[in-house]
């Protein structure tokens, strides 16, 4: 069996197990959510809703809470010195569907996944309890470490002046370069 639902301004063709991403929706991770808008039933008999199935709805569980990728906006008008730069990320919710509801009934509550495991900055789950994370600290503390030796600037000699050209008068440039200074 599966439903057609609408959800965001989306619609959406489920079964029972999908996992979904839709539009931020309300709700914790573990947290039952339903959507009440179902706009078909599929299965043995169809049932279309115009525009909604009466007394059908879906229910599911929230997986996890995220934002998308950033989008960059950017407006430019050549030539006119106006530039607009904007990001934007969209918010979604990850949702698994747990059951297809009719004749107006309720949702069965189940248990609360396991929410997995974070992650620390040393790159294993974390656990429960304080000890085992004091015991890792401590033997994973670094040794040591020695100063290194300081290097000696090697002395810097002063640049050598530039010799100087001889002074010419312009008769000896206008001889040199074939070309009178009067016209």
């Amino acid at each position: 069996m599966f439903a057609v639902i609408k959800t965001g301004g989306k619609q959406y063709r489920v079964a029972a197990d999908d996992v979904i991403t839709v539009d931020k929706v309300k709700g914790e991770p573990g947290e039952l959510v339903e959507f009440g808008e179902v706009l078909l039933l599929g299965g043995d008999n169809v049932q279309i809703g115009s525009p909604t199935v009466g007394g059908a709805s879906v229910a599911g569980q929230v997986v996890d809470q995220g934002r998308g990728a950033k989008v960059i906006a950017f407006k430019k008008r050549r030539r006119q010195n106006s530039r607009r730069k904007r990001g934007h990320r969209q918010e979604f919710t990850v949702i698994r569907i747990t059951e297809i509801l009719t004749e107006g009934r309720k949702p069965t509550p189940r248990p609360a996944a396991e929410a997995r495991p974070r992650q620390t900055a040393e790159g294993d789950a974390a656990t429960e309890t304080a000890e085992p994370t004091a015991n890792k600290a401590a033997a994973k503390k670094p040794a040591a470490k020695k100063p290194a030796p300081k290097k000696t600037a090697a002395k810097k000699t002063a640049p050598k002046p530039k010799a100087q050209r001889p002074v010419r008068s312009a008769a000896q440039t206008a001889k040199r370069t074939g070309k009178s200074r009067s016209r």
